[in-house]
């Protein structure tokens, strides 16, 4: 992967490309690991338990998805209760989010937008703000992306970001060990991509991403600096899933990352609170 220095909105187009081919063909193949349409259709729960957990009962809540990628998740949020708005730069991943919500007849808002620069209408209406899995790594501004989240929380509401830990992402491969991710900084990483992590056996046309590595202190730095205050941060050493294809899963079922006689973390979660008053 290269380091270069393209402007944010380069970035921003070419990552909205990629998201565009990968919106029309998650949970289009039998083989997709992570995008079972028909099984949520029918019922199926597609959150974690971490997320779950951080974010407790949304009976009754407001609660903002952002970067909803076609909106199952969101979704699974309104099934227990939640009244739901997605956010994602897509217009293909907004017209599937649309379309899965008219078929489960689940009631949800769907927005076409960057999620660094929020639409002025979501501002204080939101008790919970959520971003899963993937997140950061796509955003060339994580400041604006948390004082936009700070802004959509009403007094007091909570974000709960749960996304691939940092010392994660910098591995490439276990065997052999391969490190060729930057730990933090920031800076754009331009990559040609030609697959997906949902179907890595499907061959896409290729197409050029920027990704951007933070470090958990610049992450939490973000938080704090667009006001809101950290109550939990989280380090896990096992995840429920194997979100990049290289962890190793143990007898418990839970994938791993081996490091030496220890394990590293593969995911962290945050959970940040809103002032009680603006």
């Amino acid at each position: 992967m290269t380091a270069t220095r393209p402007g944010t909105d380069d970035g921003l187009a070419l990552n909205r490309a990629l998201w565009d081919v990968r919106a029309r063909v998650h949970g289009s193949t039998s083989t997709d690991l992570f995008y079972d349409v028909e099984a949520f259709v029918a019922g199926h729960q597609t959150l974690y338990a971490l997320e779950r957990e951080l974010v407790g009962d949304v009976n009754g809540l407001d609660l903002l998805h952002l970067q909803c990628h076609f909106g199952m998740d969101t979704l699974n949020w309104a099934r227990l209760g939640a009244r739901v708005t997605g956010v994602d730069f897509s217009p293909n991943a907004i017209e599937r989010a649309r379309l899965l919500a008219a078929r489960t007849g689940l009631p949800a808002t769907f927005v076409e937008a960057d999620t660094q620069r929020l639409p002025a209408t979501l501002a204080g209406g939101f008790d919970v703000v959520v971003a899963t899995y993937g997140v950061l790594c796509w955003i060339a501004d994580p400041g604006a992306w948390m004082r936009g989240a700070a802004r959509a929380l009403r007094p007091g509401g909570s974000l709960v970001l749960v996304d691939l830990h940092p010392a994660c992402q910098a591995v490439a491969t276990l065997d052999p060990l391969v490190v060729d991710w930057p730990y933090g900084g920031g800076a754009p990483h331009r990559e040609t991509v030609t697959g997906t992590y949902a179907d890595p056996g499907l061959r896409l046309p290729p197409r050029e991403s920027v990704q951007y590595p933070y470090s958990i202190g610049e992450i939490v730095t973000a938080a704090a600096t667009a006001g809101l205050t950290i109550k939990h941060l989280g380090e896990h050493v096992a995840a429920e899933f194997d979100p990049r294809g290289i962890l190793v899963q143990g007898d418990d079922g839970r994938y791993r990352l081996p490091f030496g006689d220890s394990h590293l973390p593969v995911l962290y979660s945050l959970r940040a609170v809103s002032p009680d008053t603006h």
